[in-house]
């Protein structure tokens, strides 16, 4: 991808937004689980592809395209937005945004409407105050 990009020779970085999980934690900032919930996400792992699909993607982005510095040598700047239990509604309702999960996605997953998620992508792109916030970050969505 970055290739690609860098071939297009393109004034402005790419915007590019991976809509990943909670079960997908961020070494970078120390993100803790408990020993079952480590043993029940390994367990995913390797009975549900998509999960393992999940953490190899963010990990590309983090180590990979990485730091501020890399994405723009890249020409990409990106965001990992990770929902917590994905569940359908009508209409955008309230939602927090968060650096970190502030529950277990295992044993007390919250919300996240899909329609919520959409909109918040849809505002990363739009607002440049709130791209800039979380560039090169994973932030978590919750409904209220």
């Amino acid at each position: 991808m970055c290739a690609l990009i860098k071939g297009l020779q393109r004034t402005e970085p790419v915007k590019f937004i991976l809509m990943n999980s909670t079960g997908c934690r961020n070494p970078d900032l120390g993100e803790k689980v408990s020993f079952v919930e480590t043993c029940v996400v390994g367990l995913i792992r390797q009975l549900v592809p998509p999960h393992a699909d999940n953490e190899r993607a963010v990990e590309h982005l983090r180590q990979v395209i990485g730091s501020e510095d890399s994405s723009v040598a890249c020409g990409v700047e990106w965001v990992a937005v990770r929902p917590d239990s994905l569940v359908d509604e009508q209409q955008v309702s309230e939602y927090r945004v968060c650096p970190s999960p502030t529950r277990s996605a295992i044993f007390n997953s919250g919300k996240s409407s899909r329609i919520n998620v959409a909109h918040f992508m849809v505002e990363l792109v739009t607002d440049e105050i709130l791209w800039r916030t979380w560039k090169g970050k994973t932030p978590v969505i919750y409904n209220v």
